[in-house]
């Protein structure tokens, strides 16, 4: 973002006229849209085509596909991360007439990782955004023996024993927590859907899936759901998936808390907590005004997501208001206002900044708790895949039988500001989860009580919603997303002989340290699967292999009740496998790019050709 439209643009028409000019072929990788674009990881040698008409721009894009190997983000990927100022197409150049400053920026660490190309700022900030509405306040209950002594941390009142006490008081006094162990779920308010509540299933085992030496580290848990509540009326099905609500890691909860000033004694005391409208801190609530009772740890460990949002003006200018620190008010206030806004949409769509890595660059900005609450991203479920046969899964321990499901969980990372990498919440929730658990082992504990926090999410997804118990079925997927397919497998065995029936093209890198689930998949495993490396051996995709076996997915497609199920990344493999379908459908089927399209989208529409992609 950092490169305007319009250079790349001239650049462009540049490159295209001094190539027709000199008549020279050029070997560099081409930006024009190409049906093999995704699989291109070599230079090709050029090809001789007929001269082109002079044109004022060069077309580099013209569909998802190509902004996606241009930029390295899909396009809905680009949408969400815009800030919408029409910033891309400013250039960066200093107005006549308008006087500038020359600020001190920030010495410290933090400041220096948001990379921000500020040298001099404009005296006279214009269009800086109101204070956003305050829709979130915190009130403490204290008991009438308590002398009263209002919260530095919070906009709101601290009531304490008076002569006199008005009914709000009473009723404040009279308020308790709910009866709930928040260090293993969230508050009850924190209901994801109806009928679905959240149930802590107890971590039966895990391992890690993977070797030294594998790029992802990829987690495999089997989780107790013998308890599970049945009065919701939806059972966990083949191919479904789980919510898993998972909380903030309390090392950087509490790193904002001790940011924000928040005294310790304070951070598990009960409060009582006000909004005026919105959904939050529940998940798919109505959109109300609300009253409860909670602490200020568990609203940003089980509500408030702290490192998966880009910063947003709103937070800024909460910053803003309550810097300290003239320069640093200065900077936060020219983020805001329109002559920053170049620099604002780089902050924005640059590397993923955490709440606490905007604290520690500004640190003399202190807003209040509940202030800085209304203007935070709801902490949303995130979803994994069955890896299991849901309905014959079970284990003998203590005497009792226990009911399992099995899930697989890769490690998502981003850079961190303070050196090496941070996890995602979900996946780094489930990390540290393996890592206690299998501590606790070598301790000598034999069944260690540690939980997710789930619930029944998706068992009406396109995979669940798609699977039958009979027909050809090709199960295409790379990664993680193959976990569900191991569970397609497993119930098809214990129907009828699996060979002949399913296919599984399974896309790694490198088998010796990255192969999730090798031997665990049926008596038949060496007929029904295929590995695909990209980094050993033949050293191609998963797509490449489903051109290779053209016959073989021609065939199923065709086939009374065939379907074709993919699962996976949509950057890369989802993509270059759709697009390995279509080749297919050309070379099978007779058919033009446009046809074959059309027909995988048909098959698509009878629930023949399913994909589950992220």
């Amino acid at each position: 973002m950092s490169v305007s439209v319009e250079q790349q643009l001239v650049d462009s028409v540049v490159s295209y006229a001094s190539e027709e000019e000199t008549h020279t072929p050029s070997i560099a990788p081409s930006l024009t849209y190409s049906e093999d674009s995704e699989d291109q990881d070599e230079l090709q040698p050029p090809e001789e085509t007929p001269r082109r008409r002079r044109a004022s721009t060069r077309l580099i894009a013209q569909s998802p596909a190509d902004v996606q190997r241009i930029t390295g983000e899909s396009t809905q990927q680009l949408l969400n991360r815009c800030c919408g100022g029409g910033c891309c197409v400013k250039l960066e150049e200093k107005a006549e007439g308008i006087e500038y400053e020359h600020i001190p920026l920030p010495d410290n660490d933090a400041f220096r990782s948001l990379g921000l190309k500020i040298e001099e700022i404009p005296t006279v900030l214009t269009k800086i955004p109101d204070l956003p509405e305050q829709i979130t306040f915190l009130q403490s209950i204290r008991r009438a023996s308590n002398t009263p002594s209002p919260s530095p941390t919070d906009s709101a009142i601290s009531f304490g024993s008076q002569a006199s006490e008005s009914p709000i008081e009473t009723k404040l006094q009279n308020l308790s927590l709910e009866d709930l162990d928040t260090s293993i779920q969230p508050p009850s308010f924190v209901q994801p859907h109806p009928p679905h509540h959240v149930f802590p299933a107890r971590v039966h085992n895990t391992r890690e899936l993977t070797r030294p030496g594998a790029e992802k580290r990829t987690f495999h848990f089997d989780l107790d759901i013998t308890d599970y509540p049945d009065k919701e009326g939806v059972d966990f099905k083949v191919g479904g998936a789980i919510g898993v609500s998972a909380p903030n890691d309390a090392a950087a909860v509490d790193q904002i808390l001790d940011l924000l000033l928040v005294p310790r004694y304070l951070r598990d005391k009960p409060v009582l907590l006000r909004t005026t409208r919105g959904r939050w801190p529940t998940v798919w609530g109505e959109d109300e005004a609300r009253e409860l009772v909670t602490t200020r740890r568990d609203l940003l460990t089980w509500c408030t997501d702290i490192q998966s949002y880009p910063p947003t003006k709103n937070l800024l200018r909460v910053l803003a208001e309550h810097a300290l620190d003239p320069n640093e008010k200065k900077i936060l206030t020219y983020l805001c206002a329109s002559e920053g806004q170049g620099v604002f949409c780089d902050f924005r769509t640059g590397p993923h900044i955490s709440l606490a890595q905007i604290l520690s660059a500004f640190p003399s900005a202190k807003p209040p708790l509940d202030l800085l609450l209304s203007v935070l991203q709801q902490l949303m479920p995130r979803f994994y895949s069955l890896s299991n046969d849901p309905h014959e899964s079970y284990e003998i321990r203590d005497g009792k039988q226990h009911r399992l499901i099995e899930i697989a969980v890769t490690v998502q990372e981003t850079p961190d500001w303070r050196g090496g990498c941070r996890t995602g919440v979900g996946s780094g929730f489930f990390e540290r989860q393996s890592h206690k658990f299998q501590d606790l082992q070598r301790l000598g504990e034999s069944a260690p009580q540690l939980y997710v926090p789930m619930f029944k999410g998706l068992m009406a997804n396109p995979l669940a919603k798609e699977f039958m118990s009979d027909g050809p079925m090709l199960l295409i997927g790379a990664g993680v997303g193959i976990a569900p397919f191991r569970g397609f497998v497993q119930h098809r065995l214990k129907r009828a002989n699996c060979a002949n029936k399913v296919w599984v093209l399974q896309g790694i890198r490198d088998s010796l340290v990255d192969e999730l689930y090798g031997g665990e998949w049926g008596v038949h495993e060496d007929r029904v699967k295929k590995v695909v490396q990209s980094r050993r051996g033949e050293s191609r995709y998963v797509q490449d292999e489903v051109v290779h076996q053209a016959d073989l997915v021609w065939s199923i497609i065709n086939s009374v009740d065939g379907r074709v199920f993919v699962c996976g990344s949509s950057k890369g493999m989802g993509e270059g496998v759709e697009e390995a379908l279509i080749k297919v459908a050309k070379m099978k089927g007779n058919l033009e790019y446009e046809e074959a399209k059309k027909f995988w989208g048909l098959k698509r529409d009878v629930g023949q050709y399913i994909t589950e992609t992220w």
